[in-house]
C-alpha cells in the first residue's frame, strides 16, 4: 500500500506525499491558531479590571453622595442656627423698642415676690435744668412709672434708687448718691397702671466712688449725662451741662 505505483518514477508520488503532509500540517496550524484567537477575546482573567472600575466608581460615587448630604444637613442646621438666631435678636429687639425710655440689667439683685416686676415699670431721671453754672448743685428728678395692665407693690426705698453721673460718652463714672448715704429704709409703694413716683436728688457737682473712700473733687465745665436706675431696671442717660 505504501509503495506508490504509476507510470512516474516513484521519487515523484512520494514528494506528492511529502507535499500534501507538510500542506495539511500548515492547514492543521492555522484552524488551531484561528481557533485559540477568536476564543482569547472571551478570557476570563480581561474580566476582572473591569469589574474593579465598575466597583471603584460606584464606591467613589457613594461617598461623594455621603459627603453631598452631609454638607446638605451642615446647611440645614447652620440655617436653622441662624434663623433661631435671628428670630432671638427680633425678639430683644421688640422688647427694647417696647419702652425707650429704661432697660433691663441682670446683675441687680431679684425682685422679692409679689412686687411689680421689672418689666412692669419705667424708669426716667431728668436734670432739672439743661445748664448750671460752676459751683451750683445740680437737682435731678427720677420718676418710676407703672407701665403694666395691673395694680402691683414696690419697694422704692432711697438705697434701692440710684442716680449716677457719667461723663458725656458715659465711659466715665462719676457718681452716685448711693456712694456716700447709703439707705436701707423700705419706702413701699402701691402703684396703679399708669401712677407714677417721683423723686428728688441734689448733687454737690463732686465726684465719689462706692464707698466714699476716695477723695471728692469738684467738676469741672462740660457735658455729662445723669442715668436712673432702680432694681434690674436703667434708664436712657439724659445730657446736662456746667457751664463756667
Amino acid at each position: 500500500m505504501l509503495e506508490p505505483t504509476g507510470p512516474l518514477p516513484p521519487e515523484i508520488y512520494w514528494r506528492r506525499r511529502v507535499l500534501a503532509i507538510g500542506v495539511s500540517v500548515v492547514v492543521l496550524a492555522l484552524v488551531i491558531w484561528l481557533v485559540v484567537a477568536l476564543t482569547g477575546g472571551d478570557d476570563p482573567d480581561q474580566n476582572p479590571e473591569p469589574a474593579a472600575a465598575e466597583v471603584s466608581t460606584s464606591a467613589t460615587t457613594t461617598a461623594a453622595d455621603a459627603s453631598a448630604d452631609a454638607a446638605s444637613a451642615s446647611t440645614t442646621r447652620s440655617g436653622e442656627a441662624s434663623a433661631s438666631s435671628g428670630s432671638r435678636g427680633a425678639e430683644g429687639l421688640a422688647a427694647e423698642d417696647a419702652d425707650d425710655s429704661s432697660t433691663t440689667t441682670t446683675s441687680a439683685a431679684p425682685v422679692p415676690p409679689g412686687q411689680c416686676s421689672d418689666q412692669s415699670l419705667a424708669v426716667r431721671v431728668t436734670a432739672d435744668e439743661p445748664n448750671y453754672r460752676v459751683g451750683s448743685e445740680p437737682d435731678f428728678t427720677i420718676v418710676i412709672t407703672n407701665i403694666g395692665t395691673s395694680p402691683c407693690e414696690r419697694d422704692l426705698g432711697a438705697g434701692l434708687q440710684q442716680v449716677l453721673v457719667y461723663s458725656l460718652d458715659g465711659n466715665e463714672r462719676l457718681w452716685a448718691n448711693t456712694d456716700c448715704f447709703p439707705e436701707s429704709t423700705a419706702d413701699i409703694r402701691s402703684l396703679d397702671p399708669g401712677d407714677q413716683a417721683a423723686y428728688s436728688v441734689k448733687w454737690s457737682a463732686t465726684t465719689s466712688e462706692p464707698g466714699c473712700q476716695a477723695p471728692r473733687e469738684p467738676v469741672g465745665p462740660g457735658a455729662y449725662t445723669v442715668v436712673g436706675q432702680l432694681g434690674g431696671l436703667r434708664s436712657v442717660p439724659e445730657p446736662f451741662n456746667i457751664t463756667p
